[in-house]
């Protein structure tokens, strides 16, 4: 069931209080999962089984503050659950989130005021409920391990390459943050190929300013004189056989494998998935990339597999969820040991 985010709200509804559309369910069975992003946010109601039982979505208020953020998400979920009974909420945020004090680290102005905000405190305060909040890379990459296209394995190196170029490493199981909360920033790894390039970070040589959604348009555009508006077109062009088209997804490619077959030489994954809406160029870019990575790996990294993304929007939804099943079982292990 998917409810349209401008119907009413009737409340957020902790524990068994409440209407639930299924009676028999215990109250620890359905969480929710929020993607807070820059242009939108999305929620959904998600069972332990990672089945998506209702979604909504909403515009982000982004230029309004964080406040109006907040009161947005909270109202996005109270719409989305009516009197359903919710145990927890998972949230996957924009921005450097540390998720042990649940604050916004730093943040661009994508999103005005984000950064500071005590997302877990302001959002469980609104809800009366309890909150659990990291990065929306990590949170997408919960998702493919969980039901997706990670599904089985343990260490995993997911890469997001749309906008810019994030990571999200689980390694035994667990998302692995750094000290600093910034462990990801895969779009700042230095590439030959982006010598002198600046970066949208302010350094320059970095990866995301050759393989970026945003670079690769713009080397289009730059090379062929063309006036294209989006990089769906550039791969129109290049399954066409057009040569500048062809040659920037291949550049792209092969710098984007020449960094992720760098980070799979530190952290030895299992799988590599790779999303974000760049992968879509198809075979023009992934022949390459498949190729820099296996150019670029230790002989005993040659056979992992490196896939695409399969759940789509749906991954930090569920990765989201994850984390409030996870938080809801760390409490009831906590209970147990106090009794």
């Amino acid at each position: 069931m998917t409810r349209a985010a401008g119907q009413a709200a009737t409340g957020l509804t902790a524990g068994r209080a409440g209407a639930s559309r299924d009676a028999g369910r215990a109250a620890t069975d359905l969480v929710a999962g929020l993607d807070i992003g820059g242009t939108k946010m999305a929620a959904a109601l998600v069972d332990r089984s990672g089945t998506v039982m209702a979604t909504a979505t909403r515009p982000t208020p982004a230029t309004a503050g964080r406040d109006a953020i907040l009161t947005a998400a909270a109202d996005l979920l109270r719409t989305l659950s009516g009197n359903e009974a919710i145990a927890a909420v998972g949230v996957g945020a924009a921005g450097v989130v540390d998720q042990r004090r649940g604050v916004v680290v730093s943040a661009t102005q994508a999103l005005a005021g984000w950064a500071g905000t005590d997302l877990r405190g302001e959002l469980s305060r609104r809800l009366a409920l309890p909150v659990a909040v990291d990065n929306d890379v990590h949170a997408h990459a919960l998702g493919e391990q969980w039901r997706g296209a990670a599904a089985g394995y343990a260490d995993v190196l997911l890469i997001a390459i749309g906008t810019g170029i994030g990571a999200s490493m689980i390694l035994d199981g667990r998302v692995r943050h750094g000290a600093h909360a910034v462990a990801g920033h895969a779009g700042h790894v230095p590439v030959a190929s982006a010598a002198g390039l600046a970066c949208p970070c302010g350094g320059r040589g970095h990866v995301e300013a050759v393989a970026s959604g945003p670079a690769l348009l713009a080397q289009y555009r730059n090379r062929s004189g063309t006036d294209v508006d989006h990089l769906a077109e550039v791969a129109r062009l290049a399954a066409a056989g057009d040569p500048v088209a062809i040659a920037v997804l291949a550049e792209g490619g092969t710098a984007a494998g020449q960094a992720i077959g760098g980070l799979m030489n530190v952290i030895d994954p299992e799988i590599v998935v790779i999303g974000g809406g760049v992968p879509g160029c198809g075979e023009p870019w992934w022949r390459p990339l498949r190729a820099a990575v296996r150019a670029e790996t230790l002989p005993a990294l040659r056979d992992v597999p490196v896939v695409p993304a399969t759940l789509g929007a749906d991954a930090a939804l569920l990765g989201a969820a994850r984390l409030a099943f996870t938080l809801l079982d760390h409490q009831e292990a906590l209970t147990k040991e106090d009794l």
